[in-house]
């Protein structure tokens, strides 16, 4: 039996329909930097660099609306909500299911990709928050 650690996640794939639009959502509204991708690539698509995890974009059909979701930390969660809002993305807050130290809020990519926004809800509770 070989004995494996994993490590991390290395990435995350979204699928898109209109990379142009994709490109000002993720990087004007979501201010993400975007990375080269490899050259072998001979598809359409683009990669972003959060932290050490990438989110990597590819052109593809359409697919269903979903639940499916990924889900980025940020630190100034109102302040982030107005921005979105601002750029004309609708978002939705939950307090349904309260996690302790958290607000987070959803909202959709042009290609009605879910994303959940989290930060910090200014208790010192969030398991990110130096204690």
């Amino acid at each position: 039996m070989i004995q494996n650690k994993t490590i991390r996640i290395d990435h995350v794939q979204v699928n898109i329909t209109d990379l142009s639009k994709a490109r000002f959502f993720y990087e004007t509204v979501l201010q993400l930097k975007e990375v080269s991708r490899p050259e072998s690539f001979d598809f359409a698509g683009a990669w972003y660099r959060i932290g050490e995890v990438d989110l990597h974009l590819v052109v593809r059909e359409k697919e269903p609306l979903s639940q499916r979701h990924f889900c980025l930390w940020v630190d100034d969660i109102k302040g982030f909500a107005e921005h979105l809002k601002g750029n004309g993305f609708p978002i939705k807050w939950d307090t349904k299911y309260k996690i302790k130290g958290v607000e987070r809020f959803f909202v959709f990519d042009p290609d009605e990709n879910r994303i959940e926004i989290q930060g910090t809800d200014g208790t010192g509770q969030s398991r990110w928050e130096k204690k």
